[in-house]
């Protein structure tokens, strides 16, 4: 891999202060999440800490895209709860092991780059959804537990943390209006901590999801038996996890591209990912991905190397050896108000302004992915569902664009000139442009203006040649690229095709 260490001769160039400061922050708001999802996840709070550290500093260094941020993400849990519940926290290591092993082959064979194929109606769904989700999440955050059931809190803690609430997002709102030189989610998040400590305002804090003191994560082989059965249990699980964490990483880093105006790398991303994964696996942390929330916190606060990220980790891990106590202290409310306004900085509400213009196949793709994001919390279903409408809605689109203009030469021959691309999407209308019957002995088609795209095209037009045959007439195939004719020359002997200036581009593979 290229470039995965940060140079030194390009640090006079790096707004240090704004790279320590934003991954401080950075810190912050990643600490209460990975506890909060490994909780979910009937896990250790530890392993959601570790997982916090191991992620972001191994995609720190070998990572594709300098100013993003991985850690313990839910996204990506959530597919382990099901296996931690029935086999156990040691199949959960192996199968994050095994999931990294896929993400890192994928990194490897060059295949990350297929994350260019996704629309940007399943962009706007997918970072609405999640929007939607993480300000959802923070809401939860009023909630307490009573006689075993979650309620939502009422009374003086209720108006106690709103109004904290409201505090940290003003803070975040107003004090870039005074000066950029230091985070203003930051800046909430110690000037709430100092309010709710000088004044002993009870509130809800860290301390009450979970302790976050602990030691170094150790080196530790998953404990379970090496075997075929153990393998075909942990396969579907580590393949999904594979796949919803590279989805989210990529898109990610995409959108990271988008805002900074400049290019990562997906495959190397996808190496680094697989590579965190496994040190994950290996260390007793859960596992993870890149985290949009936390991404967007760090680039708004100004990162843009790798540096902020490497503090993040740090951090993390300095607050799991000695700072736990003091973080346990610190306001909930704080970090709802900081990821509040993430989740309102997430939100596209460009789409809104433009929604009248889009077209509607467009408007609906990014509706439906918006909703099952929102509905099933499921990143990568959401985005593959929108991948899988869009790229319907384009081959309805194209195979409507099939056309053959007909004419007559001075020889009596029947010219059929072809426009349109022509592959399975179009094969019917296509067959549906000749007269097999009623056209003379002699039938030119011309592909000048089409292209032959899949191995449905091909069939299609053996079949169309065929039963002008069966009709004794003969076809003259003009202007098609040379692996197609080289195809349809391998597959009957009977067909004349016209070389003359044809075109050389490649749709099949020799």
């Amino acid at each position: 891999m290229e470039n995965i260490t940060i140079s030194f001769q390009s640090l006079k160039n790096v707004n240090l202060k704004t790279e320590i400061l934003a991954g401080l922050t950075v810190a912050m708001t990643m600490i209460p999440e990975s506890l909060s999802f490994a909780i979910l996840a009937g896990l250790s709070p530890l392993t959601g800490l570790y997982a916090a550290f191991l992620m972001g500093i191994v995609t720190a260094f070998l990572g594709g895209r300098p100013g993003m941020v991985s850690g313990g993400a839910g996204a990506t849990i959530v597919v382990l709860i099901a296996l931690a519940a029935a086999h156990g926290v040691e199949y959960l290591f192996a199968t994050v092991v095994l999931a990294g092993i896929i993400q890192f082959s994928v990194g490897v064979l060059k295949l990350g780059k297929f994350v260019r194929l996704i629309p940007q109606p399943v962009m706007y769904g997918f970072l609405n959804g999640l929007a939607v989700i993480i300000f959802m999440a923070q809401v939860a955050q009023f909630e307490v537990v009573e006689n075993g059931v979650s309620t939502l809190m009422h009374g003086a803690p209720f108006y106690t943390m709103l109004g904290l609430t409201v505090l940290t997002i003003a803070i975040v709102i107003v004090f870039p209006k005074i000066t950029k030189a230091v985070p203003a989610s930051l800046v909430a998040i110690i000037v709430v901590f100092a309010v709710v400590y000088f004044l002993k305002i009870d509130t809800k804090k860290v301390i009450d999801i979970a302790s976050v003191s602990g030691s170094l994560p150790k080196f530790h082989i998953p404990n379970i038996p090496v075997s075929i059965e153990t393998f075909q249990i942990i396969l579907p699980y580590a393949a999904i996890m594979a796949g919803v964490g590279l989805i989210e990483s990529l898109l990610t880093l995409n959108m990271v591209d988008e805002i900074t105006n400049t290019k990562g790398k997906s495959n190397q991303e996808a190496m680094a990912q697989g590579i965190a994964n496994i040190t994950n696996g290996f260390f007793g942390g859960m596992g993870g991905c890149a985290m949009v929330a936390q991404t967007l916190v760090n680039i708004d606060a100004g990162a843009r190397t790798k540096i902020s990220a490497i503090i993040g980790a740090v951090t993390i891990l300095i607050i799991i050896l000695a700072g736990g106590p003091v973080i346990e202290q610190i306001p909930m409310a704080a970090l709802v108000g900081v990821m509040m306004m993430v989740a309102i900085g997430t939100f596209q509400w460009a789409s809104f302004r433009i929604i009248t213009k889009m077209p509607k196949s467009d408007i609906f793709v990014g509706i439906t992915v918006a909703v099952i994001t929102v509905l099933l919390h499921n990143l990568a279903l959401a985005v593959l569902i929108g991948v899988i409408i869009s790229a319907l809605v384009f081959a309805w689109d194209s195979a409507k664009r099939i056309r053959a203009r007909k004419s007559t030469d001075s020889d009596g021959n029947r010219i059929y000139e072809i426009y349109g691309p022509l592959f399975f999407g179009s094969t019917a209308a296509f067959t549906e442009k000749f007269d097999f019957v009623g056209d003379p002995q002699k039938i030119i088609i011309d592909f000048k203006e089409s292209r032959i795209v899949d191995m449905s095209a091909i069939e299609t037009l053996k079949k169309v040649i065929e039963k002008y045959e069966n009709n004794h007439k003969k076809v003259i195939l003009k202007h098609l690229s040379a692996d197609c004719t080289r195809l349809l020359k391998n597959a009957e002997g009977f067909i004349e095709v016209n070389i003359d200036e044809d075109p050389t581009y490649k749709v099949l593979p020799k």
